[in-house]
């Protein structure tokens, strides 16, 4: 497709594709950059791991609220899903399987990672949502289907995150659980919208396996 994040740069860190048995994509949230997230990823980062982090034009994927109806974030959020699925893959044609491309998100990236493997379903080496969940101004469980075989899902709020409430996030949890994912939900007391130690770690135990 062509859409206004087809054609951006994808920033590459960590150890080449060429010689790479595991990837994360990285997607950044809102007025953030594809370079800003891949310093993120220096904090798990490991020998056999590659780091893919596309980037949305204007520093956003979509203008208005995840919980928006979806048409009035369009065409933004249909062409950030096609930028993870490009970066996804990448990974792929550089002879790393699926199950070994970790898709990770913060804020408005967390939103657009969940969706995409919500609406990709297959087996992934991971989804982690750090501050976000799925978009839409509802979400109908009934809509999503398939099967995700077992993928570690992670995802990580506050209870009090100004953009990300938190019943969004029990609704994403439950989605994955009936896509058959390994589902860990972490709710953190005052934290705001950011990204903390606990859940870096966690991402880092997820990784790990995947590189080896």
């Amino acid at each position: 497709m062509s859409g206004p994040h087809q054609g951006q740069q994808l920033v590459t860190a960590g150890t080449a594709l060429s010689e790479a048995s595991a990837a994360v994509v990285l997607v950044h949230g809102r007025g953030a950059t594809a370079r800003s997230i891949v310093q993120m990823g220096a904090e798990f980062q490991q020998d056999g791991l590659a780091l893919l982090a596309p980037q949305a034009a204007r520093n956003t994927w979509y203008p208005n609220s995840f919980l928006s109806p979806v048409e009035q974030n369009e065409p933004g959020r249909t062409s950030g899903l096609q930028a993870i699925e490009d970066a996804v893959t990448e990974a792929e044609e550089a002879g790393i399987p699926t199950d070994h491309v970790l898709v990770l998100g913060f804020s408005q990236g967390a939103c657009l990672a969940s969706e995409f493997v919500a609406r990709n379903p297959q087996r992934y080496g991971g989804l982690v949502a750090l501050s976000g969940g799925l978009i839409g101004e509802t979400i109908d469980e009934n809509e999503y289907e398939g099967d995700i075989e077992e993928t570690p899902v992670f995802l990580g709020c506050s209870n009090v995150d100004p953009h990300i409430p938190e019943e969004r996030v029990h609704v994403t949890a439950s989605v994955f659980e009936q896509l058959n994912g390994d589902v860990e939900e972490r709710i953190y007391e005052g934290m705001g919208h950011g990204v903390n130690e606990d859940e870096l770690a966690y991402v880092s135990s997820l990784v790990a396996p995947l590189a080896d």
